[in-house]
């Protein structure tokens, strides 16, 4: 199965031309405060997770997890080992969080540990880590109905190296309950000598039931050398998609190793010419110096002419869908030639008086990363990616769940906007839907240099970012106006408001979680849990 190249369909009538910008509202925003009996259990990075992918995958790890089969109820785990669920339903009587599950005295212990990680696989289970290699799924039993019952272990086993859970989802195929879990390491890698050393490792993880037990069916590894922006599993098991700055393979699948395939030679009728019909006639001829190798996934050709001047107008014979891509010099040398076929006047460069653009007059948030990202879905059954998108500029910003039966969403930066998507792994011919957008939001959150977290509401009615210490930023959908507006430079009236909030919390300590739900904002520190009343319903 060969991948195809995808593009992102934006949805125009989604996107807002008149946008203006944000209005810095002075309205108050209800804060409540949940002091902890026991501090979040905060792991620091050790002196050997020097790299910045170990920064990125534990160093900015979210502490805080949000249910999205119960509303308003969010689950930490603290430093006691105690996974802690706290449940609102009056901002005004908070009660304190409450222990649905402790992890076993000796559990997780290893100096080289990792934080304790959570996913809420199902409305009746979940996938946790205790930080140290060892794996646990739990029947929770149904969370929001106010039992108060106790979560319990029906699997657990060492799965070697520490890891943190990414994603999970449950689903019944054959009768068979099976659960899919994706787990992440950043391991050393000899191999890695050019770079850090080390390499990143995606590992997806199949439990089944088994005569009233359950036991892993299957495990698939994948390699990378960057930590995966989004990650995650289709609903059924059959799919798996990821976003990264560079790109992953399967590796192994029940550690056998997954053979790499050749690529296919590329089937051209023979017209004649002095290369055998593969490549078309190409005057001056090649050097020696060409050459040919792989990518993860492509086959990378390059060829080299012997004589500068000529140029070649196809490489494969009778093939013309390649394009011709000049450099800069020879693009200004041929627009020198013709400049006096297209010119009007005899100035034949009508911008040489004006002051050239000024690279240093650019704001941060004018750039893009370096990395040029992808998003790829990969097939479950041949491991091979059947899809993938060029994210180029399209700046990763946050992940959301939105619909607990769908795949969680993406927040994407285009131009100067946050767009929202939602991956439809049902839907070849539109496997990423365009949901939601969000004004000026990716021009205003790469302004905030200090920004830790970003997040939505599930239903979009204003998205949020917080930085490492204190505060937190509320962006608001427009909304009609009560009084009438008038735009004096536009001379137009204005019909809506798009609201900017901002709130200081009460608290020198450095945020560690942060959760958005339709009416509220969770804010979670190493010994405060703050809720904010965003919306009233």
């Amino acid at each position: 199965m060969a991948a195809s190249n995808y593009s992102l369909k934006v949805n125009r009538d989604l996107l807002d031309p008149n946008f203006e910008s944000y209005r810095l509202s002075l309205d108050a925003i209800p804060t409540y405060n949940v002091e902890l009996d026991a501090a979040v259990e905060e792991v620091k990075l050790k002196d050997s997770h020097y790299t910045l992918e170990h920064m990125r995958a534990f160093g900015m790890y979210n502490y805080l997890h949000l249910d999205p089969w119960y509303e308003d109820s969010v689950v930490f785990v603290d430093c006691k080992g105690r996974v802690l669920s706290l449940t609102v339903t009056l901002d005004t009587a908070l009660g304190k969080p409450r222990e649905v599950y402790r992890f076993p005295d000796e559990s997780g212990r290893a100096e080289d540990r990792l934080c304790a990680s959570l996913s809420l696989t199902s409305a009746t289970w979940a996938a946790l880590s205790d930080g140290g290699g060892r794996l646990y799924l739990l029947r929770t039993g149904k969370r929001g109905d106010g039992s108060h019952s106790r979560w319990e272990p029906l699997f657990t086993e060492d799965l070697g190296e520490p890891f943190t859970v990414l994603h999970s989802v449950s689903h019944v195929q054959s009768g068979v309950h099976n659960m899919e879990v994706l787990l992440l390491r950043v391991q050393k890698d000899p191999t890695e000598t050019k770079g850090s050393g080390y390499s990143v490792c995606l590992e997806w993880i199949t439990v089944a039931s088994q005569e009233k037990k359950y036991e892993v069916r299957k495990r698939r590894l994948l390699r990378g050398k960057s930590v995966p922006h989004y990650a995650a599993v289709e609903p059924k098991g059959k799919g798996l998609m990821v976003a990264s700055a560079k790109p992953f393979v399967f590796t192994h699948v029940d550690g056998r190793p997954v053979e790499q395939p050749e690529p296919e030679p590329m089937e051209v009728e023979k017209t004649g010419g002095s290369e055998g019909g593969l490549l078309g006639e190409l005057p001056g001829g090649l050097e020696e110096a060409s050459c040919w190798g792989f990518t993860a996934l492509h086959l990378e050709v390059t060829l080299q002419k012997r004589s500068e001047g000529p140029l070649w107008p196809e490489l494969v014979t009778g093939d013309g869908r390649g394009e011709y891509v000049m450099s800069d010099e020879q693009a200004a040398l041929i627009h020198e030639r013709l400049t006096h076929l297209t010119s009007e006047d005899l100035n034949g460069n009508p911008d040489r008086d004006k002051p050239p653009c000024n690279s240093q007059e650019l704001e941060d948030c004018d750039g893009f990363p370096e990395d040029s990202s992808s998003l790829t879905h990969f097939d479950e059954a041949s491991l091979k990616p059947t899809q993938v998108v060029n994210l180029g500029s399209h700046q990763y910003l946050f992940t959301v769940d939105v619909d607990p039966s769908e795949m969680p969403c993406l927040c994407l930066r285009h131009d100067v906007d946050a767009l929202v998507w939602q991956p439809r792994p049902e839907q070849p011919g539109n496997m990423w839907e365009h949901v939601a957008t969000f004004n000026a939001l990716g021009y205003v959150q790469a302004s905030k240099r200090d920004k830790k977290f970003a997040t939505c509401a599930p239903n979009f009615s204003y998205a949020s970012l917080c930085e490492c210490l204190r505060r937190a930023f509320i962006y608001r959908q427009p909304s009609p106006v009560e009084t009438v507006l008038f735009n004096r430079k536009q001379g137009r009236q204005v019909g809506q408001v798009a609201k900017q909030q901002v709130a200081s919390l009460d608290s020198d300590k450095p945020i560690l979680g942060f959760r958005a739900t339709n009416e509220r904002l969770y804010i979670l520190t190493s010994s405060n849990l703050f809720v904010l009343k965003v919306n009233n319903n």
